[in-house]
């Protein structure tokens, strides 16, 4: 495919027609249709997505809908699928970049922090990577070693690409349109728990959902459980189970882990004064650490308690039968929410 036709868009429907019940797998695979529809620049590479639609089967017949010049199976080398899109996304194209799990972005590592990430920076805005790097993440789901990896702080902490983290079908394809049309890098984070764990109703065609805005997800009066992806759905099971004891719950998906939606913290807080901060990933470091900072930057004198972190211990992640002590739980969040409450 020539630049000048890669760089002319397809004049589709802008508007979306009807809905469907599908999981967020589905929805993330009606996304990319979507946009490789719609936007000739759009290419999608990774290890066995083409005939074999994935591992998670989140590509599966867009190959053979669009071709292998658009829907690109490539050698197992995680660097070398970055370097590619970092190459197509500064000559004009938007690449969709799959890394089979979140663990497995290590080597390409150097290649984020150094090119895609400073890019825009390096240039002086003369060039830009307008690309999207998708990662599946998490624990639950009994894979090996290196699977299951919640690292998303590593990235977080670089200046110079967006990381999202939803927690349903319906955010997962409007954020994700989102992703593949802004100008900057992004790191899409798929929660593997979530791909088959449930269905909502999803606009058809396009639409989208801004990126840095976080949703809440449950209305409360007296403490905010502040979270995200795979966590958001144990968080609300605690936080529904705390109506019982009269304890009303603020629960808030930030969605967007960079940049963060500090008014959506700020104005939960100044309400109930009480917080929980629930993830996965390890404590130490872990992106909990700047929601606290924007508490007390914005909210801190509107504080009744001292703030609880509910997380993934500081040890790799363990093996199937340790797996589910490691992951926060709906009994730990409620301990924790009983603690704030009561002080």
């Amino acid at each position: 495919m020539s630049l000048i036709s890669a760089n002319k868009k397809n004049k589709t429907n802008d508007f979306a027609l009807g809905q469907k019940n599908i999981t967020m797998v589905q929805a993330i695979t009606d996304a990319l249709d979507v946009m490789l529809e719609r936007d000739e620049r759009v290419m999608l590479l990774g290890e066995d997505i083409g005939k074999n639609g994935g591992v998670f089967r989140a590509t599966d017949g867009l190959q053979k809908k669009y071709g292998e010049d658009r829907v690109v199976d490539t050698p197992l080398s995680e660097a070398g699928i970055i370097g590619t899109g970092v190459g197509l996304a500064v000559n004009g194209m938007r690449p969709v970049l799959e890394i089979q799990f979140l663990g497995f972005i290590y080597p390409a590592f150097e290649q984020i922090a150094t090119h895609v990430t400073r890019m825009r920076m390096r240039t002086r805005g003369e060039l830009t990577v307008p690309m999207v790097i998708r990662a599946p993440y998490g624990a639950g789901v009994r894979a090996p070693e290196i699977h299951s990896d919640s690292t998303e702080a590593y990235f977080t902490h670089m200046p110079g690409i967006k990381v999202i983290c939803p927690s349903s079908p319906y955010d997962a394809k409007g954020l994700l349109i989102s992703a593949m049309e802004d100008p900057d890098p992004v790191l899409f984070m798929e929660s593997m728990r979530l791909y088959r764990s449930g269905k909502e109703e999803v606009p058809e065609g396009y639409y989208k959902e801004e990126i840095g805005k976080g949703k809440k997800v449950k209305e409360g009066k007296d403490v905010t459980v502040i979270t995200w992806g795979a966590m958001v759905k144990t968080a609300k099971e605690a936080a529904d189970s705390m109506e019982n004891r009269d304890i009303e719950c603020d629960v808030i998906d930030v969605r967007t882990l960079y940049p963060l939606d500090q008014d959506i913290i700020a104005d939960s807080v100044q309400k109930t004064g009480r917080v929980v901060i629930v993830h996965e990933a390890h404590e130490t470091g872990g992106v909990g650490n700047d929601i606290l900072s924007v508490i007390n930057k914005q909210a801190f004198m509107y504080l009744k308690a001292p703030i609880e972190k509910v997380t993934g211990f500081d040890v790799p992640v363990p093996m199937f039968s340790l797996e589910d002590h490691y992951l926060p739980s709906a009994a730990r969040i409620q301990t924790a929410i009983h603690k704030v409450y009561s002080f």
